[in-house]
C-alpha cells in the first residue's frame, strides 16, 4: 500500500485551492468589467501562446521526429480547429516517431 506524507497531501490540497479561488476569481472580475474588442481578441489568442511558449523551445532543439509530429499537429489543428486534438496527436505521433 502507498503511504502519503500528510505534508505532501496538505500542500497538493493547498495549491488545488489557490489554482481553483485564482480561477473563480478571475472570472468574477472579468464579468466585473468591460472589456474591449482589443482585450477580448488577445484573452482569446492567450491559449494558443500559452502553447507556442512551451512547445517551442522543444521544438528548437528537437530532431526530425519533433518536428513531423510538429507539421501532423498543425496539419489537425488547420483541419479540425480544435487545439486539444491536435496535441493529443501530437504526443502520439512523436512517441511513434522516436520509436521508429
Amino acid at each position: 500500500m502507498i503511504e502519503l506524507d500528510p505534508l505532501v497531501v496538505a500542500v497538493i490540497a493547498a495549491m488545488t485551492v489557490v489554482t481553483y479561488a485564482t480561477k473563480v476569481g478571475g472570472l468574477w472580475l472579468l464579468g466585473r468589467i468591460e472589456l474591449s474588442d482589443r482585450a477580448e481578441v488577445g484573452l482569446e489568442a492567450l491559449p494558443g501562446a500559452i502553447i507556442v511558449a512551451i512547445v517551442a523551445p522543444e521544438l528548437a532543439n528537437g530532431g526530425p521526429p519533433e518536428w513531423a509530429a510538429a507539421a501532423l499537429a498543425a496539419a489537425v489543428a488547420w483541419k479540425t480547429n480544435n487545439l486539444l486534438v491536435s496535441l493529443a496527436v501530437a504526443m502520439v505521433a512523436v512517441l511513434a516517431f522516436r520509436a521508429v
